[in-house]
């Protein structure tokens, strides 16, 4: 095993395994820390965990027990991977969770990039830009979790860590390796612990990658894995994303409340897609919202793909969290959903689209799954998986998608693909 990565959230996890797999690395992604080593021979591992919003020292606590059991596996580089904009608030937990591993590895260096110019992340001047626009002006400022009020990413982790925040602009990356790897040393030799780089395209991390080789530990989004497996003669292959055929029905679950996630459900019900609305607010109760979602989705399964969905705009997110408190909202809806993903899944539904890290993280918890096979691209940070569901008995396909990820009709092409009946991989959308 070559590459051991550590992923703040389950959507995440997949992100950056599917960027793996499209440049060759035959990896799989494990839910949670797991307690053997692998059955099966790979490149790369992703321990999803799902400690994002948890505190900082709970996170901590699981990102070292994930270290431990990778470097037990023999991984020759560590990599923390964390969301493209940079979710995180002044406690944490990107800048501790970071230190703590540096600690544990004793490394005095690391870097932070979460850029994916694909999906429109890119940062510059050490600003984090989402489409066209810096990160506080987008959507991201007002997630009900993590709201990112400030685009520049050396104040954001200054604020988090102990160590000297410092910057690799995009002059210095725009030269290359050998740039790169002198900014480094001139950073290291100043007393910076952790830099933030600059990225505004593919080339850009390509030719950062190789700057990386001897890197005890990056910290990044996922666009950073495309430059790293070249570093141990990796190519890209079409074998490394081979899946079982899909069976049984269809169904989506979302409860992200991102911009793209509010125009990927319209979308679907204005297509003519069966769709069902938890309603929270009128009744604050997880296995009744359930049971009323599952008792209408039997009379729909038999007819095509239904969505289940708590997504809401920030209007009724702050509403609901009013009422019910931060994270007694949160805690409600990832419980309904979790339970109506499970009752999918012994209702026959063998591919499930999941919209959200927080939920995706839920669902496949209440699936009973423990390791996912990372299969072929449906939209940019977005593939399709293989995993044994204990709810099921059975195989299922999955889609664990971030809230912030996917073209507008995703819940209706993701399903085509899988079929092979569209492209089984897909550029980014303008």
């Amino acid at each position: 095993m070559i590459l051991g990565c550590i992923a703040d959230d389950f959507t995440g996890a997949t992100d950056l395994a599917n960027n793996l797999v499209r440049c060759g690395m035959r990896a799989v992604q494990t839910i949670g820390v797991p307690t053997a080593a692998l059955a099966e021979d790979v490149d790369a591992v992703v321990v999803a965990l799902k400690s994002r919003t948890i505190p900082a020292a709970e996170a901590i606590a699981q990102s070292l027990d994930a270290l431990a059991w990778l470097r037990a596996q023999g991984v020759r580089q560590v990599y923390f991977k964390y969301c493209s904009t940079f979710d995180s608030t002044p406690r944490g937990n990107i800048g501790p969770v970071a230190e703590a591993l540096m600690d544990a590895l004793g490394t005095d260096f690391t870097i932070a990039c979460p850029a994916f110019p694909e999906n429109g992340r890119t940062v510059f001047k050490g600003y984090l830009f989402v489409g066209d626009v810096p990160l506080d002006e987008s959507g991201m400022r007002n997630h009900p979790l993590t709201p990112m009020t400030d685009a520049n990413l050396v104040r954001v982790l200054q604020a988090q860590t102990r160590r000297k925040v410092g910057l690799i602009d995009h002059a210095v990356v725009a030269r290359g390796e050998d740039a790169i790897a002198r900014r480094i040393a001139e950073l290291r030799a100043t007393g910076v612990g952790i830099a933030i780089v600059d990225a505004v395209s593919d080339a850009d991390l390509k030719r950062l990658g190789p700057a990386l080789k001897d890197l005890p530990l990056v910290t990044a989004g996922s666009g950073v894995a495309i430059g790293l497996p070249a570093n141990w003669g990796i190519v890209p292959t079409p074998r490394a994303a081979e899946l079982p055929p899909p069976t049984g029905r269809r169904a989506i679950v979302s409860g992200s409340c991102s911009t793209a996630t509010l125009g990927q459900v319209a979308a679907f019900i204005d297509a003519g897609g069966a769709a069902f609305r938890l309603d929270p607010a009128a009744s604050p109760d997880a296995p009744r919202l359930a049971r009323d979602a599952l008792a209408w989705a039997d009379a729909h399964l038999a007819n095509g793909s239904v969505l289940v969905y708590s997504t809401a705009t920030p209007e009724n997110v702050r509403a609901l969290q009013a009422k019910l408190g931060v994270e007694a909202a949160g805690a409600l809806l990832e419980q309904a959903l979790a339970a109506v993903a499970r009752g999918l899944a012994e209702r026959g539904v063998r591919q499930l689209v999941v919209a959200g890290g927080e939920t995706s993280g839920a669902v496949v918890q209440a699936l009973g799954v423990t390791q996912l096979r990372i299969g072929p691209q449906i939209d940019p940070g977005v593939p399709w998986c293989a995993a044994h569901a204990n709810a099921a008995g059975a195989t299922m396909h999955l889609a664990l998608k971030s809230g912030n990820f996917g073209g507008r009709d995703f819940f209706t092409r993701a399903f085509e693909c899988l079929a092979g009946s569209a492209p089984q991989a897909r550029a980014a959308h303008g």
